[in-house]
């Protein structure tokens, strides 16, 4: 996704600059312990970390903290780079437990470690030590996370302010992927259900506490965190949203991933909750979950979706959100130039189509 406003100040290549002085360090340290066994682990967090991604969530965090008057400095940027490390983490135990085939186009990490097992030849089984495997990355990239935040050349008082924020939001993105695991297990269809995932899983640590923690480094400041949260939690919804219709309607060859995933993998959105409220289980008590879902049941599905409703339900519901983030922004004391950046990042993370 190119938009001007993720680019303001450079920072994309900023991040990507961090992040790679980062991961190279780490690289070393691997290969000094095992460089034969080592090195596929960090060509993919490499593959995935520095491969690909929006940077909104450092987007997020880097605005938020100047418009809380914070003044620019790289070391404000290698901390904001840090929750693309969270990102990764989340993005590969989130393959895992969603049985996902790819990622950006490219195998998933689980995947990516079961080919090499089969292509070595090693005993056992190739899925479980693909598995395994992915876990284990995933823990890494939340450890390297904690790392790279204290490695930003921070002083000790400004990394102790905000690191309450940044372990929140670390608690609350597990949390939210265990409601998804455990909604999916119970088959929980609500809307309220769906709501409540979106919140944790995705829409607080995407939008929300990015915001604050990047506030939380420019000061302590109660009123602003409140009103950054205003604008960042509808936001993050909307974005979730965005992305449950894009799991279902976007384009294979724009999203990298195939086309009605979400739907083989049986994910309890907000899409899916409202169709099934509208036209019932019917149609979807067989097929959603199936993950030898052909390109027919796809359509059958999404044809459901549209025509229950639910489609143009989500879209109001994106639409709706997305306002109510904007009037809080318009009330929140921040910098003129973040109030800018921050209302066209919030066009970027709603109505992008990857």
């Amino acid at each position: 996704m190119t938009h001007p406003f993720l680019d303001r100040a450079d920072l994309r290549i900023r991040v990507q600059r961090a992040l790679d002085r980062f991961l190279r360090l780490r690289r070393d340290r691997l290969t000094e312990i095992e460089p034969e066994a080592l090195r596929p682990v960090a060509d993919a967090i490499d593959a995935l970390v520095l491969g690909g991604g929006k940077r909104l969530r450092p987007a997020f965090a880097y605005w938020g903290y100047r418009g809380a008057g914070g003044a620019d400095a790289d070391e404000i940027v290698a901390a904001v780079a840090a929750l693309e490390l969270v990102q990764a983490s989340a993005l590969i135990h989130d393959d895992v437990m969603d049985g996902s085939e790819t990622r950006r186009g490219e195998p998933a990490v689980h995947r990516r470690f079961a080919n090499l097992h089969r292509a070595s030849g090693w005993r056992g089984d190739g899925d479980g030590f693909g598995t395994a495997a992915a876990i284990l990355l995933g823990d890494l990239c939340l450890v390297w996370s904690d790392e790279m935040l204290h490695a930003s050349g921070l002083d000790p008082v400004t990394l102790a302010r905000s690191r309450p924020v940044f372990d929140d939001m670390r608690s609350e993105v597990t949390i939210g992927q265990y409601l998804d695991v455990q909604t999916q297990a119970t088959g929980d269809t609500s809307t309220a259900r769906a709501s409540l995932v979106a919140r944790f899983k995705s829409a607080k640590y995407t939008i929300e506490q990015p915001l604050v923690f990047g506030a939380a480094l420019a000061g302590d400041s109660p009123r602003l965190a409140k009103a950054l949260s205003a604008f960042g939690l509808p936001l993050g919804e909307a974005f979730q949203l965005r992305d449950d219709v894009l799991g279902v309607f976007g384009d294979p060859a724009v999203t990298g991933k195939p086309a009605g995933d979400d739907l083989r993998e049986g994910k309890r959105t907000y899409l899916i909750a409202a169709a099934i409220e509208s036209a019932g289980h019917g149609v979807f008590d067989n097929r959603l979950g199936d993950p030898g879902l052909d390109a027919q049941g796809v359509a059958l599905l999404r044809r459901t979706i549209v025509d229950s409703g639910a489609l143009h339900r989500t879209e109001e519901r994106i639409a709706e959100l997305t306002g109510a983030a904007l009037r809080a922004l318009d009330t929140a004391e921040i910098t003129d130039e973040a109030r800018e950046v921050l209302t066209g990042l919030a066009q970027a993370a709603t109505q992008r189509a990857v």
